[in-house]
């Protein structure tokens, strides 16, 4: 194993990093860092600062993407891309993307300046959680060409357009077509959380992804009237937060009832919003996800079906946009099996696994052959503060990436997909 500094210490100083970034936020006291948010400058900063100590060339592309490129053994050597993202959910844990980033440093750091037939390019997304803009994967889009008009005009809350999010930060998107990825790119790597129960079910430390699950995310908005909530009978009432309650359940009982599948409504807004008038308006989100496309997809078109027959029974209208419909994604078969191997050599047993949440790796594999490893998360717990690692846990992936990157090396198969790029 390469390297002097005991792993042990070297996953230590991962976990702290980790907490370092967490403490930039939007919010004093929780972790919430959006799409070029002013904490993400602080990130960027900071992960700058490392990178440079390993004479990486570090660069901003035009949507944000931190990008940090350590070299091979020779100057024309195609790379490997190894990241994760860099934005959070609101009242984040400290872990979620962000420990995919710095984990891909922590490997460039215990290589000790060696370098490798291939170099690689550390990527910090800018975006892939849907937060600020209710759209998710602005920053890995970016990389396989995919920032298109219709989502550089979507908006915030506050108005501001992804368009102007880009402009604001000093970024220039004439520069976008640059972000995408360079022609001699071999391959993707993603080190995450698992974000779930299942890996801690089985007692094991580390799982290799085979495939990402497909996801719809629909935007629909139920439209009543407002009205007097002390003077208008409960029989004469077009009551949007109504429907759109009844509509919650319905969509809870659906998926209760389709093996595999989950279905999601996270956020309500319901308008005006006084306790003493009645909702003439509720916006309410939808996520729905399935390991297979055609169940999602006819799951999404049963519930949508259901929005409006609720609607229409109770005198409303429906409108609904989609903002996300991911097909399902399976990882590369020969990264997959190089995942396993390099956990085997950990001394842990790998599990395959299907990954329920979405990744940058899905949307890399549309240009790229893409993988992923996952780390055991305690208690099931991710998107909160409570989420976390342990120490041993980070250690076997740190050590996995060094085997994993070796095996890379040595390999025929990517010999020749290397000569291929």
């Amino acid at each position: 194993m390469p390297g002097t500094k005991n792993l042990t210490i070297r996953s230590e100083e991962v976990i702290a990093r980790c907490r370092t970034l967490a403490a930039f936020t939007e919010t004093p006291g929780r972790t919430l860092r959006t799409f070029l948010s002013r904490p993400m400058r602080d990130c960027h900063r900071e992960i700058t600062r490392w990178l440079n100590t390993l004479g990486a060339e570090v660069t901003l592309d035009a949507a944000g993407n931190l990008r940090g490129f350590y070299s091979g053994e020779q100057p024309s050597a195609p790379r490997l891309l190894i990241g994760s993202h860099l934005d959070t959910v609101p009242n984040a844990g400290a872990y979620d993307g962000v420990l995919g980033v710095v984990l891909a440093v922590a490997i460039l750091e215990a290589l000790e300046g060696r370098r490798l037939p291939f170099g690689i390019e550390v990527v910090g997304f800018s975006e892939e959680e849907g937060v600020r803009f209710r759209t998710p994967f602005i920053g890995s889009r970016a990389l396989v060409g995919r920032l298109d008009e219709e989502l550089l005009n979507c908006s915030d809350s506050k108005g501001v357009s992804v368009r102007a999010a880009i402009e604001n930060f000093g970024l220039n998107l004439r520069d976008l077509p640059w972000a995408q990825l360079r022609a001699d790119t071999i391959a993707y790597l993603e080190f995450h959380i698992e974000q779930g129960p299942v890996l801690e079910s089985l007692g094991r430390s580390l799982g290799a992804v085979e495939a990402i699950v497909g996801q719809t995310r629909i935007d629909l908005c139920f439209l009543g009237r407002a009205n007097h909530a002390g003077t208008t009978p409960m029989r004469l009432r077009h009551d949007a937060l109504a429907a759109a309650a009844e509509w919650t359940i319905a969509v809870e009982r659906t998926a209760q009832n389709e093996p595999n599948l989950v279905a999601t409504v996270g956020q309500i807004d319901a308008k005006p919003g006084a306790a003493n008038v009645i909702p003439g308006e509720a916006r309410v989100s939808l996520d729905v996800r399935h390991k297979s496309d055609g169940a999602r997809r006819r799951a999404t078109e049963t519930l949508v079906h259901q929005a409006e027959e609720i609607a229409e029974r109770r005198g409303l209208s429906l409108q609904s946009s989609v903002l996300l419909n991911q097909n399902a994604v399976a990882m590369d078969p020969f990264l997959v099996n190089e995942i396993e191997k390099a956990i085997r050599k950990t001394g842990c047993e790998p599990h395959r696994m299907v990954s329920g949440a979405g990744h940058d790796a899905m949307i890399l594999a549309e240009r790229v052959p893409a993988a992923m490893a996952f780390l055991r998360s305690p208690g099931g717990i991710s998107h909160d503060p409570a989420e976390s690692v342990l120490l041993g846990d980070v250690e076997k992936a740190l050590e996995c990436g060094l085997h994993l990157l070796d095996e890379l090396a040595g390999s025929a198969e990517f010999q020749k997909r290397m000569c291929r790029a």
